[in-house]
């Protein structure tokens, strides 16, 4: 099981082993938040809850920028599997701006493309092909792209990643 690490601003910072917790709350540098009570740990002297959400008692400064790493699969899952151009089932990734004529492996110039779309662009901008973007690529922000652990969150963490109003 693991558990949710919320810094003491109650953004989500990590996701840690259920172990890893424990020992963060009884060092006194968390409290819990959450337990799940589904689960508990057996000790010798008995049973204790175990952390679903943690509470760090003091601030962690985070870089601001955390810049999240361009790659295939990345490019894929921000675009839900889905062609740019045609927004059928893609399987590839295209540059819009062709790296022959300088394009950058970038999050803004990076997009999933259908093998048919990728081989009739070649090494075309999508004007001179007379098509358009469906979708505005950018670097992914959202918490589960910069906090590792989250894709397959707890029911119990769902409030603490919601987006803040």
């Amino acid at each position: 099981m693991r558990t949710l690490v919320l810094n003491a601003g109650y953004e989500p910072l990590a996701v840690v082993s259920f172990k890893r917790a424990l020992v963060l709350v009884m060092n006194q540098k968390a409290t819990v938040v959450e337990i799940d009570e589904d689960h508990p740990v057996w000790g010798t002297s008995g049973s204790y809850d175990r952390p679903a959400v943690i509470l760090l008692t003091r601030y962690v400064r985070i870089p601001r920028g955390r810049a999240v790493p361009v790659s295939r699969r990345g490019v894929l899952r921000r675009d839900a599997h889905r062609c740019a151009y045609c927004g059928k089932t893609a399987t590839t990734i295209d540059h819009v701006m062709p790296r022959s004529r300088g394009g950058a492996d970038s999050w803004e110039n990076l997009v999933a493309c259908c093998l048919r779309c990728n081989n009739l662009k070649s090494d075309r901008t999508p004007s001179e092909m007379g098509w358009s973007l469906r979708s505005d690529p950018r670097m992914p922000h959202d918490v589960s792209w910069v906090v590792r652990g989250v894709e397959s969150a707890q029911p119990k963490w769902e409030e603490y990643l919601a987006p803040a109003a």
